[in-house]
């Protein structure tokens, strides 16, 4: 009876929207990283400025994650859960149906922004109120069943951007993001939320994370240890078809490439939360992954592959590596009080996305001072050193009840 119970629970209404609003996010975010170069050359760009003016645009793209990351999880606190749903889903589904009428660089550029705006909210409200909704001992399991199911979505927008063209992939992505507004219906605001609103405590200062020295430790260590997740998708895997032509391997393309590291990410999300709950310790599952990512890394960059099917296992390989995204959101949401937990478990990811403009820019000062190899290797190892030593700034969170406050 209780084990019927605890599916019961897991497979809820808000756990299943969740998962369908991640897997359509996931769509939308990386739709652009596969159509890259079929977008660029029908509005007119040439071999020779693709990978730069790929750069640019997934910059604008993670720049709108990260002011809708703050916009988003501030109002989630303030006005709750199931507004930033709503809300985040609508801009961003009418922001990729525009997208496909894009015909100028400049038109793309501006659209990723809004799209990236609206994409910062699904993630960090859906973990949320995933972590809310669930007794303690199903949390992990629920967050891990949100990212795993959510991952497909890359499967989904490779299969469609195979299929039509490019401006129908948009369409498609967008009308997948209005009828996940119909779903969104039926799902009920967080109970702890609605405790925390009656006292009337202040809710969703994004500045009360920067007041207290151990507060604001926690809110950078959340981020940094993020850092080689997007290092891989950004980077790695988003130009995978460049590196693969310095390897001299041929028949790569990038939306195959996506696919398999997200099958990959999937299946990495699923082993960490499990390997989480056994151990019962996050801090330990995240440690382990980086230091696989770390060994994919260097496999991807320096063993001898020669052919594409070598190359698309181990970009599984390392989208695997990486497949502790849903543990680090839910580690993030698992830090703070309910009055900013939405605050930092949407702004966390989002600044983590973020990220990849610095590291895009430094790949790009690197590349240009040595190599494509060595400057993608230096930028790695830069974030693999970096997130190992942010894993100390944070608490082990595991089995930690989630109703408290942050006081001031």
């Amino acid at each position: 009876m209780n084990s019927q119970n605890n599916l019961k629970q897991l497979f809820s209404v808000p756990v299943i929207v969740a998962a369908l609003g991640y897997f359509v996010d996931i769509y939308d975010l990386l739709l652009f990283s596969i159509v890259r170069i079929s977008s660029l050359k029908s509005m007119g760009v040439s071999d020779v400025e693709m990978m730069a003016t790929g750069e640019f645009l997934i910059r604008v793209q993670m720049a709108g994650l990260l002011v809708g990351g703050i916009i988003w999880g501030v109002m989630g606190d303030k006005r709750g859960r199931l507004s930033v749903l709503f809300g985040s889903i609508l801009l961003y589904s009418l922001a990729n149906i525009a997208n496909g009428f894009a015909g100028t660089v400049t038109q793309y550029a501006v659209l990723r922004f809004i799209a990236g705006i609206g994409l910062a909210g699904e993630l960090g409200a859906g973990i949320t109120l995933v972590s809310e909704t669930l007794p303690t001992k199903l949390r992990g399991y629920g967050t891990t069943l949100v990212a795993s199911v959510g991952l497909m979505g890359a499967v989904l927008a490779n299969y469609i951007a195979k299929t039509f063209d490019w401006q129908i992939a948009y369409f498609i992505g967008g009308g997948l993001g209005l009828l996940l507004l119909i779903a969104r219906v039926s799902v009920f605001e967080s109970g702890i939320f609605l405790k925390v609103k009656e006292q009337h405590v202040e809710r969703g200062n994004f500045f009360q994370l920067f007041n207290q020295k151990e507060r604001f430790v926690k809110f950078i260590g959340c981020i940094l240890i993020g850092l080689p997740i997007w290092y891989v998708i950004g980077i790695l895997i988003t130009f995978s078809p460049e590196f693969a032509k310095a390897m001299n391997i041929t028949g790569i393309v990038a939306g195959d490439a996506v696919m398999f590291s997200y099958i990959g990410l999937a299946a990495g999300d699923m082993s960490s939360g499990l390997l989480s709950q056994i151990i019962r310790s996050r801090r330990k599952t995240v440690f382990l992954f980086i230091l696989l990512t770390l060994v994919f890394v260097l496999i991807y960059l320096y063993a001898p592959i020669s052919s594409s099917t070598q190359f698309y296992v181990v970009c599984f390989l390392l989208g695997f590596g990486i497949g502790y995204w849903a543990l680090f959101v839910t580690i993030a949401a698992e830090q703070f009080g309910t009055n900013l937990r939405s605050t930092v478990a949407t702004t966390v990811p989002n600044f983590i996305r973020g990220t990849v403009i610095p590291l895009t820019l430094l790949f790009q000062l690197f590349r240009n001072s040595f190599d494509i190899l060595t400057g993608a290797l230096i930028v790695g190892v830069i974030t693999i050193i970096i997130a190992f030593w942010a894993l100390r700034l944070i608490d082990e969170t595991f089995g930690r009840d989630l109703n408290f406050l942050e006081e001031d």
